[in-house]
């Protein structure tokens, strides 16, 4: 019989001395989320650094005969009740400077273990072998993967100096600004001012998607001037670094390393004022606490706590709400449930997953639905009690929960974005999730349990000549547009909007409770989806030149999951994004048997195909007499015109001039028109539509195909999900690449409402998003790791809907 240390010389071959590449995992075990301050600790494998749980260390011995580990095991520190507290110096929660995040300390025990009978030898000690120390001190030392990932999460972007700071030219017109009573110079405004640091101009700001906020004369300002920095007057204070300062040509808030000698320019002494206006950033934060975030997150109510089995929160980690409320509804599909918890144990998928567990997102995927669906970690968090030294549950519905750090770190490995801190479009991570489930189910359909969302979409295209053409794809999702003039309660909006209006006269705004938004029914979002839609432009093969053909849309096949998705960001003049502000009337059941599209009929006859390479194909492109004659006018040359209206597609005057004017130096302007030039594009709005989370190359094809109008790109690219030129599925297109209609599900129109995600906030990039689902018949509410009963979910205020057909 070997003594222990005996046992653990035998093994040495079987230890690794870290090298400083390897990813060393010590913080959570990778197939449970068991850590060291679990019940049996962490074992740390000293030959492939992964972490395992004591449930599960044992499989990993089975699988690779490592026999040698080090234990990790935290437990809590009695702390002192009179612990100073350090002032932070970043905005940043639970890293060195940043908040303290109140968490208890831990002292951290270590042993080594040999299995399988878990043979124990203490650590630190001066008998074990050089090469044991060496590898054991290699790991304590190093970051581990997970925390590598986790450091950033909750550290804000900072400012960047302005490009144009240093060099601002200021005009020396006089303006002197006193230290109160500022007005905007265009209207009655007294807040939400700014001043111009190149003239001294007081204008007020932008307005804001509710219509509260300025009227715009800020941006107005620059955009005639073309002055670039404003201050927000209201936050400047003895604290330079406080003030708010803004670049229009750089779209940010930055910082002016110059301010103070740009302040004293117009007589401003910073010393004596007194902070008044929120900054951007903080109001941007104010008005997501406002009447949305509140009833979306259902505050203010009591709300029973919910423990146990499927009711597991997510912690963030760092803007990761989109992801956490998305999973909560996807795992509660029966198809989801099946694959991933009740026919596929942890164990199974560690035994088929390859050598690092991390990496695979079938064995993540189990991972996370273990997690999630079993109850372990649905337990309430511990707060320290104040008058001792022991943990105590807390009354609220926060709970210990799970953090998703390494089913982030696989979904998010092929996509540059998701892998960011930054917020994300819920949307757009459901479509992308969905994708690389079908990628990782490749070769085994029937265990694909992303194809309970697909459904196929046909397109009926009725040419004048009254041929037909039909096209047909695969999609994950219904997309809506939101036809606001459908609102059932016009009568209630017409006397808000003159409410407000005699509001604005008087300066003053309406209240948070007073605004009354528009109810639109979801049948009303249907019904827009199937309604015929005239196509202009559109090339018939039957007649040889271009018509005007009627589109209608229909679904070739029910899904069993129906996820609709609500287009409440829309764009505004002036390329600005926009959120609707309006109310989804959705019934909790829906019936969509009249969206079924009927094929190719009797009788009916196809257009024929397009002959390649004709000339009737080829045509040159036309421009608007109309346009080109009131450019011509005005002294531009008339071949210049004509192009300026090809490429804005005719959309107006003022287009084509803006198009004349930023392309007056183009060294092929005065080439001839040839239908072979592509349009040349404007590398500012491509920018501006890759910023709202669109692909550089749709974001160009969109705007060749509207002209370089970006808002009308926008549209262009909802309404063509088969854009992506690449086979891959990409941030803007749901569509899927695949024979249309193969192996789909199928059944009856009727669905049930199964679950929502709600979103808070001025656009998908911030805010913040929240999950309600249908549980053991109630509504329970899914906020990050607060979990609870819900006692008024906000059906009317969903992004997406998950709905259930009655049948399956």
């Amino acid at each position: 019989m070997l003594t222990p240390m005996e046992l653990l010389r035998s093994n040495l071959s079987r230890v690794r001395i870290p090298e400083p590449t390897n990813r060393i995992y010590k913080q959570e075990c990778c197939i449970s989320f068991d850590t060291p301050r679990s019940e049996g600790g962490l074992f740390v494998d000293i030959s492939s650094f992964l972490a395992f749980g004591k449930d599960c260390v044992g499989w990993n011995y089975e699988k690779t005969g490592n026999p040698v580990y080090l234990h990790i095991k935290q437990t809590k520190k009695q702390v002192s009740e009179d612990r100073p507290l350090k002032k932070p110096t970043l905005l940043a929660i639970g890293i060195d400077g940043g908040f303290d995040n109140h968490e208890p300390e831990y002292e951290e025990t270590y042993n080594i273990i040999i299995l399988p009978n878990f043979v124990t030898l203490p650590f630190p000690s001066v008998e074990l072998p050089e090469k044991v120390r060496l590898a054991v001190d290699a790991i304590l030392m190093a970051e581990g993967a997970e925390r590598k990932e986790q450091v950033a999460a909750w550290t804000a972007d900072k400012k960047q100096v302005s490009a144009y700071a240093m060099n601002l030219q200021q005009i020396d017109n006089g303006v002197v600004v006193p230290p109160s009573g500022w007005k905007c110079c265009k209207c009655d405004k007294t807040e939400n001012l700014w001043l111009n640091l190149t003239d001294g101009m007081i204008f007020c700001g932008r307005r804001n998607w509710d219509g509260t906020g300025g009227n715009n004369h800020a941006i107005e300002h620059y955009k005639e001037t073309n002055y670039p920095l404003a201050v927000k007057l209201g936050t400047i204070t003895a604290d330079l670094e406080g003030a708010d300062v803004f670049s229009y040509p750089e779209d940010e808030s930055v910082e002016d390393p110059l301010l103070a000698q740009h302040l004293a320019f117009f007589g401003i002494d910073f010393s004596s004022l007194k902070k008044t206006e929120m900054t951007t950033a903080e109001r941007e934060l104010d008005r997501n606490t406002n009447f949305d975030w509140n009833r979306i997150q259902e505050s203010g109510q009591e709300m029973e706590s919910l423990f146990g089995p499927g009711y597991t929160g997510l912690v963030n980690l760092g803007n990761s709400c989109y992801l956490a409320a998305t999973m909560q509804v996807v795992f509660s599909t029966h198809s989801f449930y099946s694959r991933y918890y009740k026919n596929q144990s942890l164990k199974e998928a560690f035994e088929t997953a390859p050598a690092d567990p991390t990496l695979d997102l079938n064995m993540q995927l189990t991972k996370l639905g273990h997690g999630l669906l079993t109850g372990k970690y649905s337990v309430p968090a511990q707060e320290k009690d104040e008058n001792s030294n022991f943990a105590t549950p807390t009354s609220s519905t926060k709970q210990e929960g799970i953090p998703p750090r390494m089913f982030k770190s696989v979904i998010a490995a092929s996509h540059p974005e998701f892998s960011t801190m930054r917020q994300q479009d819920a949307l757009e991570f459901f479509l992308h999730f969905l994708d690389q489930v079908e990628r990782a189910n490749a070769g085994k359909p029937q265990l694909d349990p992303s194809t309970s969302f697909k459904f196929g979409i046909e397109e009926r295209l009725l040419c004048s000549s009254g041929k037909v053409a039909y096209n047909k794809r695969v999609d994950y999702i219904l997309s809506l547009n939101i036809p606001l003039h459908e609102a059932t309660n016009k009568e209630q909006l017409e006397a808000f909007h003159r409410l407000k209006s005699e509001r604005s006269l008087e300066g003053k705004e309406v209240s948070s409770d007073e605004i009354v938004r528009p109810r639109v029914p979801l049948e009303a979002c249907l019904a827009n989806f199937s309604a015929p839609e005239e196509v202009h432009e559109f090339y018939s093969s039957a007649l040889n030149s271009k018509t005007t053909a009627i589109k209608t849309t229909g679904l070739t096949s029910f899904p069993d999951y129906l996820v609709l998705h609500m287009r409440k960001f829309v764009m505004e003049e002036g390329w600005v994004p926009k959120k609707l502000d309006v109310y989804i009337d959705v019934p909790d059941v829906i019936d969509i048997s009249h969206m079924r599209s009927k094929g190719h009929q009797p009788g009916e006859e196809l257009l024929p195909e397009a002959v390649a390479g004709s000339e009737t194909v080829k045509s040159i492109p036309s421009a608007n007499e109309e346009i080109v004659s009131q450019l011509a006018s005005m002294g531009f040359n008339y071949l210049h015109c004509k192009k300026a209206a090809i490429n804005t597609s005719n959309v107006g005057v003022e287009e084509a001039m803006n198009w004349l004017l930023s392309h007056m130096d183009d060294p092929d302007i005065d080439d001839p028109i040839s239908q072979d030039v592509p349009l040349s594009i404007d590398q500012s709005k491509v920018d501006t539509l890759v910023s709202f989370g669109f692909q550089e190359e749709i974001a160009v094809k969109a705007l060749r195909a509207s002209g370089g109008n970006i808002e009308k790109a926008t549209d262009w690219i909802f309404s063509n999900p088969n854009a992506s030129g690449s086979s891959d599925m990409d941030a803007t297109s749901s569509s899927v690449k695949c024979p249309a209609d193969a192996g789909l599900p199928d059944g009856g129109g009727k669905y049930k409402l199964i679950g929502l995600v709600s979103h808070i906030g001025t656009s998908t990039q911030c805010g913040h998003y929240v999950a309600h689902v249908y549980k053991d018949g109630r509504w329970v509410i899914f906020n990050d790791d607060k979990v609870g009963a819900s006692n008024n979910p906000p059906k009317d205020m969903g992004y997406l809907y998950f709905f259930e057909r009655l049948n399956s």
